[in-house]
């Protein structure tokens, strides 16, 4: 006779049924990080560019109007007292920007597929 004891069929499939599924959590989990984190690159590399844009825009600006007003020095301090009042009112009205940043990372961060 046979001493060897054989393991029900059901607690095999179980125990097949738990490795798939953690697999799968696995896959999950890759699928997830490798997507937020292109996410994160994505948005890195379209924010340093947009800043870039706004800086070079900013001297063509501040040069420009140098040359209308004849002095380089008018131009940039036109340009830094418009960044001033910008500074001024995102100070100002700190609340009214935080919440909508707050939300769109919230956003980012729990994007539904």
């Amino acid at each position: 006779m046979d001493s060897k004891k054989e393991t029900p069929p059901i607690i095999d499939q179980f125990a097949e049924y738990i490795e798939t599924r953690i697999k799968l959590a696995k896959y999950q989990a890759i699928e997830t990080g490798s997507s937020f984190a292109a996410n994160i690159i994505t948005d890195l590399v379209l924010i340093v560019s947009i800043l870039l844009t706004f800086f070079f825009a900013s001297l063509t600006l501040a040069y420009f109007l140098g040359e209308l007003l004849n002095g380089t020095w008018k131009g940039f301090g036109i340009i830094a007292l418009l960044y001033l009042i910008i500074v001024l009112v995102l100070k100002f009205n700190r609340k009214n920007v935080e919440k909508p940043l707050i939300n769109i990372f919230i956003q980012k961060i729990f994007k539904s597929k």
